[in-house]
Parts: structure tokens; sequence; C-alpha cells
């Protein structure tokens, strides 16, 4: 798929993101294996638990219908409409029902136990709004030959079977997320507004909308902002040929005959569409401007986070009472980077979201507010050196922006290599100790988890022994999971590098499987080349 080998940094960036992703989604636990399914175990059928919701609605039950129900009584009900299967059931409901939206769970799951009251809720929504889709769950722990027929593999799965055939849930986890993303995908992609009351309280249950103003629901840009809703998994689309309602939903409307807008609960609340009406540019529109203007990352929003397309990303990391400091002066600098950077807030004692970007700038132990930024389309990554202030936050951004910010190398702190026979060298010190040194250095390049390293290491004190007393030769080491630099592109570990003395430029590799008696004997004819081409110069 490349022309030319990818340097190491861009593995290491590429492989360190996919991990991160990897990381926040290892709640997803392998189902396949088991097997603790008790089958003699049989439910209601389907047809009497929807009779008992049905019972319920029409006020059967006993005890006064207007009475309060309490935040657990509701949750209760709220699960009751979510249908319960098991292995006698599993297979006619998701293959005898138009639409069915299956949640996969393990009891002990904890991603599991936050999602299955968002979707009991959406149930609840849902069947207000009288739509098609049942609502159904399975302990694939439990019943696990009967949710692995189904296509559970892991711990929380969403699935939306239609007509039995199934598909990835590809929706939020929130209540309101699971609802737009259900009618979306049973046929209501876009809800329509007729009247100013109607607006109104459609303005109390939605935070975060797409306006489509049409004077008639009919011809090609229409058609375009149909199938941007459909296409959309996120966003509520609402559309209406009223220009009285559009100003109650969208106050700032330009008398136009077709016009839309994203409407967000945030300083940023109006942002206009000006592009052509068509799908794909649409929906590039919403992924660019559907973030709040600095984002507070979380277990749920992560890997959305993650997938947005917009390449350079600006992380603040710092307590949870210094982000709330940090909110509006973030605000007011992200305001004049709107579309073009994205900015993200995270706590940096919350080690799953912290840890991993810290470790990636050596930064892990800090107890500073850190601000660092990272462009995906080159790899790189920039750190902000100065205080925190709302001013240098700005300039650094613009630098960012124009591409005028040098790379960030992580470094360790520098070391005491004094009566030290093999030097410990570290980012900050490359330059100075290995590429404008003037002796030969042969440096190792290892990492902790390099299983072979120690045996070279062991070689490296024994040759640095060998050669003791020799003023133009330098053994030296560095640890490349502690430390980076612009020069040290390296794939694998251990890695030995000859620099001659007289062309720094062009380190020379050698094998690390050598003995040490071969070792020696390179760096002897090495140095015996250089005094011979010295006699010459003479």
């Amino acid at each position: 798929m490349f022309p030319t080998k990818p340097t190491s940094r861009f593995i290491f960036f590429t492989f360190t993101l996919l991990l991160l992703v990897s990381f926040f989604t290892t709640t997803l636990i392998n189902a396949s294996d088991l097997d603790t399914e008790n089958d003699d175990e049989v439910d209601k059928d389907l047809e009497e638990l929807i009779a008992l919701d049905e019972q319920e609605e029409d006020g059967s039950q006993v005890g006064d219908a207007d009475a309060k129900f309490s935040e657990a009584e509701l949750l209760s009900k709220a699960q009751r409409i979510v249908l319960e299967l098991n292995s006698d059931n599993a297979k006619r409901v998701a293959e005898g029902n138009e639409f069915v939206l299956l949640l996969g769970y393990a009891p002990w799951c904890a991603r599991s136990a936050e999602l299955m009251p968002q979707f009991a809720e959406a149930a609840t929504s849902l069947k207000e709004l009288k739509s098609p889709l049942l609502m159904a769950k399975i302990d694939a722990e439990r019943y696990s030959k009967a949710a692995s027929s189904l296509g559970v593999k892991g711990f929380p799965t969403l699935l939306l079977f239609v007509n039995g055939t199934s598909q990835a849930y590809t929706g939020g986890f929130s209540a309101a997320e699971i609802v737009i993303w259900a009618r979306k995908k049973t046929g209501v992609p876009v809800i329509r507004i007729n009247t100013v009351k109607a607006a109104e309280e459609f303005l109390k249950k939605y935070p975060m909308f797409v306006l489509g103003k049409f004077d008639k629901f009919e011809g090609p840009d229409y058609e375009e902002f149909l199938k941007a809703a459909t296409s959309d998994n996120e966003i509520q689309f609402v559309e209406t040929s009223s220009s009285e309602v559009a100003r109650v939903l969208y106050p700032d409307i330009k008398a136009t005959n077709h016009f839309l807008g994203l409407v967000k609960s945030e300083p940023v609340r109006y942002t206009e569409f000006d592009g052509a009406f068509e799908m794909d540019k649409i929906l590039q529109f919403l992924e660019y401007n559907k973030f709040p203007l600095v984002i507070k990352l979380t277990e749920i929003n992560n890997i959305k986070v993650y997938a947005n397309p917009i390449n350079l990303q600006v992380f603040v990391f710092a307590k949870a009472d210094e982000l709330k400091g940090l909110h509006e002066p973030l605000q007011n600098v992200a305001r004049k980077f709107k579309g073009k950077i994205i900015f993200i807030s995270v706590d940096s004692k919350d080690e799953n979201l912290a840890k991993p970007f810290l470790t990636i700038l050596g930064l892990e132990e800090s107890e500073n507010t850190v601000v660092t930024a990272f462009d995906t389309k080159i790899s790189s990554k920039f750190l902000l050196e100065s205080d925190p202030t709302e001013s240098n936050i700005e300039e650094f951004c613009s630098r960012l922006l124009h591409g005028t910010l040098s790379p960030y190398f992580k470094s360790q702190p520098i070391p005491d290599n004094t009566d030290a026979s093999v030097k410990i060298i570290v980012g900050k010190t490359f330059d100075d100790l290995v590429l404008g040194s003037p002796e030969n250095v042969l440096l190792e390049v290892h990492t902790p988890w390099c299983i072979n390293c120690e045996t070279t290491s062991k070689q490296m004190e024994k040759l640095a022994k060998h050669f003791k007393g020799l003023d133009n030769l330098v053994f030296a080491k560095i640890d490349a999971a502690g430390n980076e630099h612009p020069k040290l592109q390296i794939d694998d570990y251990p890695t030995l590098l000859f620099y001659p003395a007289d062309d720094k430029a062009n380190p020379i590799k050698l094998p690390t499987k050598q003995s040490s008696k071969d070792l020696a004997s390179f760096i002897n004819k090495q140095l015996k080349d250089q005094d011979q081409g010295l006699k010459d110069e003479l």
C-alpha cells in the first residue's frame, strides 16, 4: 500500500493510536468460548410479555393511574419493555419480527451495566413514539450458544435485525442517541415540524440537530438532504417549509428557499451550511462541526473523538478542578480555530484516558497541566513548553495551524555518565554525545520489553572494557522507549549502530547476533582504516 518503507516513528505513532482505540474497547470481552448455557431455563413467551405490557398500558394493574413512580420503579418498568431472550425464543424473536434491536450483555460486565439503563430508557421512548422496533436483550454468558448464533461475540454487543438479517450498531450509547439511530434505521430519518408549538417542544428534547428548510419537500436538493439524514448515524434531522417554524429552531436563518444548518447547545450554537446540497458534502460539514468547541474525553465518546477527520488535535491534560478553570480560556481559543483544530480536555488523573497519551509523550509522571498537539496526517506530536495561558495556547495553535511548530521528541532526564564504561544517551543529549561528538560511537538502541537486549548489553560492557583507554572510541546506549530523536529511526531492537568519527550522517548497522570477537574485529578495522586515512592525508 505504501510506496516506501514507513519510518519507525510513523509505525510507532500509528501503532500507539491503534492501541489507544483497542485499549478503550477491551471491555468487549470475547464470549465465543463460553458454554455455560442452561438450556432448561424457559422464560415466558414473547406473546405473554407483550400482553403484560398492554395490560400495564390499559391501566389494568391495581393502583392509582396518577401515582408517581420512583426512579427505580420507572427503570424497572422500562426494563420490562425490553424483551429478555433465552435459548428457546432467541432465534424465533430475531427472525419473526421486522425490526429487532438486540443487546448482548454479561451480568459482570461494567460496560454492560452502564449501557443497560440507557437501552431501557431508549426502549420507553421508542414505545411512546410507536416505533415498530422490538427491543430485546440476552444474557450472553448464561445463554452463550443462543447469543453466539445471533452474532454476539463480546460484551456489550448491539445488533439490529431487519427481517432476521443482522447489522452492526453504529450509533452512540446514550438513550437519546440510541433512539435517533433506531428511528433512522427503521424508516424515520427526518422529523417534519409544521407548527411553532411543535418546534418549541422539539427544542426541549434535542440539544443538537440539523435543520432543513425547503419550500417543497421534493427536488434534487431535498433528495440529497434525505440521503444525508439516512446515512448519518448520530444527529437528528428535522425539516420544515414554514419560515416561522424555522426561525424558532434557527433564529438567524436567512430568507432562502433551501437552507441547512446545525444547532448545538453550546456557545457557538448555530452553524450554517454554505456548500452544495450533496450528501457527501453535508456529511463532511457535520463531521467537522458536530463536536463541542472543547470536547471532554470520556469512556463513551473516545472512539468517536479519535475517529474525527480533523488532523490537527490539541489535547489538554489537567486535574479536574484545573480543567474547570481552563474551560473558558480554551473555549475562547477553540472558537478562533473552529473547524480547523479540534480541542480535547482530559482529566489527567483518569489512568484509562490520560496515561496512554502521556506515556507517548514521556510525561506520565507529570503533575502539571500538559498541553500537547498531534498532527495525524504527518504522524507528529508537539508540546507547549511555556505556561498554559490563553495567549500562549493561542500562539501554540496558530503555529500548529501554519506548520511552524517544531515536533516534540520525548527524552528522559540527563544522566550522570561519570565513570560509566557505557554512556547512557537520552533524547536531549543525542546531538551532543553522538552526532556532534568527535569520537567514534558504538550505540546500542534497546527497549525495556526487548527479549534479546540483555545479551547485547552484556556484549557492550565486555567490549567497553576491552577497548578501555582509547580516546577516540565511545560505547553508548539509548532506551528507545523513553527517548526519541528525528535522526534515530529504528525498526527493531536491539540495534547496534557504529557512528564513524568522520561521517556521523551515515552510521553503520551491525548484526546483533555477531560474537564479541567479531564485533571487536570490526571496530579494530574501522579504527585502523581511519588511522591509515589520516596518515595518507598527512
